[in-house]
């Protein structure tokens, strides 16, 4: 890999994703409910990175197998982290850690599955309705690292976000089915 592809506009906004998750971590721990707009704020940065990293690396030819390998972790780390400091501080609690887990487990298991696939040079492509599943996924985790600081700003902040993590998980289990009903054939000899 070529030092310039490296530090190429789209790799460097995946890189800032990923330093993103350490700074929303750090905030999201501080004390004060104002601080917690601090974390939404950098948690909405990165994830709008999310877009422009993959627009930009097509539309300027920019595209490297680091940004390829770096892009969906950088996705995982910051909404698994996101999901997990939820969880801990219980803003995602009782039945709803259910959907919490479907999102953690399906995105283990599809980069697994994805892993084995490249073994095989076998490409499964990212679908539409994996795309809205990111976004609704990204919006719902947004809506609940607001938390207490959205309650105060609009009551059933909360609510609204577990509704959406919900939405979230249902995509989730649907999309990742597609992507095993995809991939069976080749995981079966």
């Amino acid at each position: 890999m070529r030092r310039s592809s490296a530090f190429n506009l789209p790799n460097i906004l995946t890189y800032a994703r990923i330093v993103a998750v350490a700074a929303v971590t750090l905030f999201y721990f501080l004390p004060g409910v104002e601080i917690r707009w601090v974390a939404v704020g950098i948690y909405i940065a990165a994830a709008i990175t999310d877009f422009f990293d993959g627009y930009l690396a097509r539309a300027w030819q920019q595209q490297s197998a680091l940004g390829r390998m770096l892009d969906p972790i950088a996705d995982k780390l910051l909404v698994a982290t996101c999901l997990l400091l939820m969880a801990a501080d219980g803003t995602i609690a009782g039945i709803s850690v259910v959907a919490a887990i479907v999102i953690l487990c399906r995105e283990i298991l599809v980069s697994g599955l994805r892993e084995f696939l490249a073994e095989l040079r076998v490409s499964v492509p990212v679908t539409r309705l994996a795309k809205w599943k990111t976004t609704v996924q990204l919006i719902a985790v947004g809506v609940l690292l607001a938390g207490p600081a959205g309650d105060r700003l609009l009551p059933m902040t909360t609510d609204i976000g577990i509704v959406l993590l919900w939405l979230s998980a249902i995509l989730t289990l649907y999309t990742g089915f597609d992507y095993f009903r995809a991939g069976i054939g080749h995981l079966v000899d």
